[in-house]
């Protein structure tokens, strides 16, 4: 199995790249963030690697980041997502940006990803949720100091109104929930939906 692929870049397509490692070039897969990455050809190179071995074939799956490979296994988790449609996820995703949509249940943004309808985005939010605080998924779980894999405790409510009431003024449902949360993890759980709104505001605009 290989873990891990350190050379030079040889070419960059839209799905993967070719990585020189002493003379022989391996075919890498990866989300298209790492692969805006890669610097040009000859650029040196080294990227965490997934091995999937079939009957017919082996593919390897390259990531900058660790974070990046802990994501795309745990989607491979969910029913309906292979290796091509989680990669296609963190191509329009940073592991935070999941990580924020899948606290706020935002389907609309895993839906953004190409080969992922509503009905698979739904299920990509709703089973991750449950699954994402406990994968070791370290900062990518995090807004600033807020885990946004579980509601503040005791806070749903609030946070859900406060959350719905920024999403109609145009916000994205993510973007709302991180800057909910973090008002919330500053002022604790009593404050009230009006002053979660406005601080909410002020996160948003900075």
């Amino acid at each position: 199995m290989i873990g891990k692929l350190t050379g030079q870049v040889d070419s960059v397509a839209s799905d993967s790249a070719i990585i020189d490692v002493g003379g022989v070039g391996y075919v890498v897969h990866a989300s298209g963030k790492t692969l805006a990455r890669l610097g040009p050809k000859g650029s040196g190179v080294s990227l965490l690697i997934d091995t999937h071995v079939r009957e017919d074939a082996i593919s390897l799956f390259g990531f900058a980041e660790g974070v990046e490979r802990d994501w795309f296994r745990a989607l491979l988790n969910i029913q309906g997502v292979g290796a091509k449609v989680a990669l296609s996820i963190l191509s329009v995703l940073a592991p935070d940006e999941l990580a924020r949509a899948i606290a706020a249940q935002d389907k609309a943004a895993v839906a953004r990803a190409n080969g992922v309808g509503p009905k698979l985005a739904q299920r990509v939010v709703s089973e991750m949720k449950d699954k994402a605080g406990g994968i070791g998924l370290g900062a990518a779980a995090l807004q600033g100091d807020v885990p946004v894999a579980a509601p503040v405790d005791g806070a749903d409510g609030p946070l859900n109104d406060a959350v719905s009431a920024l999403v109609n003024l145009g916000y994205r449902r993510a973007e709302a929930y991180g800057a909910v949360a973090k008002v919330m993890q500053k002022q604790g759980a009593n404050v009230a939906l009006n002053e979660l709104i406005v601080h909410g505001l002020k996160e948003l605009a900075q």
